[in-house]
């Protein structure tokens, strides 16, 4: 339980952060990532593809998933903004056509979802989704202090 008086402190919550502690000063309490990568499988088979990887690399049971082609997807409270929307738009003139966008439980940070999402697509590229010799493209980015991180290019 948090000390209402302390609410609006940005020392309580710098020192909350320190702690290891999940959410803000605007109460985000989950972790978000966006991967976008290219596939010469169809959505549709991408989308009966996942939940077997997911399955194989052991992903948080109440991670949530929304996949989407050349769109940014959204779930609940997931925010588009102006940044987001340049990296999407840099990412299709990449020729990175899908989008899969992670929101994890409350446990987990943007850049632990965006681990979780990279061992989604490390699997996938072993997947029957990606042809012998069929060369991975994907880049995941995930917002820290009111940025997004690119851990670059995959």
């Amino acid at each position: 339980m948090v000390n209402q008086s302390q609410v609006r402190d940005q020392r309580f919550w710098d020192n909350w952060k320190r702690s290891g502690a999940i959410g803000n000063i605007d109460g985000q309490d989950r972790g978000e990532a966006y991967a976008f990568f290219d596939c010469s499988a169809s959505l549709e088979q991408i989308t009966e593809e996942i939940p077997i990887i997911t399955k194989m690399v052991q992903t948080p049971k109440r991670l949530e998933l929304c996949l989407a082609e050349k769109a940014l997807p959204t779930i609940g409270k997931s925010k588009l903004n102006r940044e987001l929307a340049s990296i999407a738009v840099d990412a299709y003139r990449a020729n990175l056509k899908y989008v899969l966008l992670a929101i994890s439980p409350a446990n987990l940070t943007n850049a632990q979802t965006a681990d979780e999402l990279s061992a989604i697509l490390n699997q996938a590229y072993q997947s029957p989704l990606y042809r012998d010799n069929e060369q991975f493209r994907g880049r995941i980015v995930y917002e820290e202090d009111g940025f997004y991180v690119d851990q670059g290019y995959l």
